[in-house]
């Protein structure tokens, strides 16, 4: 199940577009390539943690997008969905019983501070793991459809 191509692609127009979008932000700063020599296999860890979670949770996906979702929404996608303080965007009242997708988040965020501390931000964590789910879940409706698997 690879979908590392396609996935890059789909997190570069994603920072595309939020740069043009975004005043003041430095677009020729970003390279797509830039975790391939900070943090290889930053990508395999993610799909291998989303793919995990999606066949416990089918729904995982589209939690996942949401939460980026959240994310973005107020003052831009920072990775500030995940702060804990109780005035923060985690426990908001439109949130409530309605995000989800944290101990995701978590799990991957672990492993990759196993892998290479402090590379790898929360904000592009949560990116790169709802553009997972979205890929995804076309892999599990299709193995689930055609009797490949159980879901």
């Amino acid at each position: 199940m690879e979908y590392s191509h396609r996935s890059r692609l789909l997190l570069v127009c994603s920072v595309l577009v939020l740069c043009l979008v975004t005043r003041g932000a430095r677009c020729d700063e970003l390279t797509s390539d830039f975790y391939d020599w900070t943090c290889p296999g930053v990508y395999d860890v993610v799909q291998q943690q989303v793919f995990s979670a999606m066949r416990e949770e089918p729904r995982m996906g589209a939690s996942l997008l949401r939460l980026h979702f959240h994310d973005c929404f107020v003052n831009g996608c920072d990775g500030s969905i995940l702060l804990d303080g109780a005035d923060g965007e985690k426990f908001a009242l439109p949130n409530q019983n309605s995000v989800r997708g944290y101990e995701v988040i978590d799990a991957i965020k672990a492993d990759l501070e196993n892998m290479c501390p402090g590379v790898v931000s929360c904000a592009d964590i949560v990116a790169i793991a709802a553009g997972y789910g979205v890929l995804l879940v076309e892999g599990l409706t299709m193995m689930f459809f055609w009797g490949e698997g159980t879901v």
